[in-house]
């Protein structure tokens, strides 16, 4: 790992590739069969794959790239994705440098790049007993390059309402310097909670589970607190009777922790 105060002097071209996978959950209660649906329908027309391409497009201003390709679909009944195919811009910004600060705040789409890429894949889905119904972005941004992809980390946070959100980092390949010596990574990181603004810091509980050898990065979050009125779907409190409140919010922190957790939670 190198200093940061002074710029790697490579043999030739940079080819780690870091990769930022990062996956958002919401979560809502929708009581009746029509909510439930509506819920889903509403979900799918805020993130269809031209608001996706728009937020990539943004991705890819943050980390210095241009884009060369995008592929995007919507599907039926529900979901969409997109794929960008990306180039790196010189590093101009000092915004855009490696050190390990929170970067710059706030469907499917695909963009391709000449030597990197960014995706992202959403899953609508609903359970039609228990009234939860649960939407999920997929985001990978895999670059290849001077600039890490963990610089666009806040943005995307806040361009999704994300109740639980699992990120992974990860450095592959390695580098030669001017020397001939191999580089497996080209910048500091101790943990990606190091790259989040101040105000998701404390709205989050957060859990590391890093593999410092092997340059892998993983970071689970989920809300430290949350209004239960903004997960009745189509419904307030006054709907309900309190006892009926009580069931729903006792519910709806079952079905976040076993997402966080990724394991059922037997009663």
């Amino acid at each position: 790992m190198n200093n940061n105060n002074s710029k790697l002097k490579l043999h030739g071209f940079n080819n780690l590739t870091k990769t930022l996978s990062f996956n958002i959950y919401d979560i809502c209660y929708a009581q009746t069969k029509q909510e439930q649906y509506e819920y889903i329908k509403y979900i799918d027309e805020c993130y269809n794959a031209e608001r996706l391409t728009q937020v990539l497009t943004e991705v890819t201003h943050i980390i210095g790239a241009n884009i060369l390709n995008i592929a995007r679909q919507d599907y039926d009944p529900q979901g969409a994705s997109v794929t960008m195919l990306i180039s790196e811009e010189p590093v101009k910004n000092p915004e855009l440098a490696n050190t390990e600060q929170p970067g710059p705040l706030p469907e499917a789409v695909a963009a391709h790049l000449d030597k990197s890429h960014l995706t992202v894949h959403t899953y609508p889905e609903l359970h039609p007993e228990q009234g939860f119904s649960t939407f999920r972005a997929d985001i990978d941004v895999s670059t290849c390059g001077e600039v890490s992809p963990l610089k666009a980390l806040n943005y995307l946070i806040h361009s999704f309402d994300s109740d639980i959100v699992i990120v992974d980092y990860r450095v592959r390949g390695f580098t030669r310097d001017i020397d001939g010596k191999k580089h497996f990574i080209d910048h500091e990181i101790s943990s990606i909670q190091n790259f989040l603004a101040e105000d998701t810091l404390n709205r989050y509980q957060m859990i590391d589970v890093n593999v410092y050898q092997e340059n892998i990065f993983h970071t689970k979050m989920m809300l430290k607190d949350f209004d239960l009125d903004n997960y009745l779907f189509g419904r307030g409190k006054p709907d309900y009777s309190a006892q009926e409140l009580q069931k729903i919010e006792a519910s709806l922190v079952r079905e976040m922790a076993e997402i966080f957790y990724g394991r059922n939670i037997s009663n």
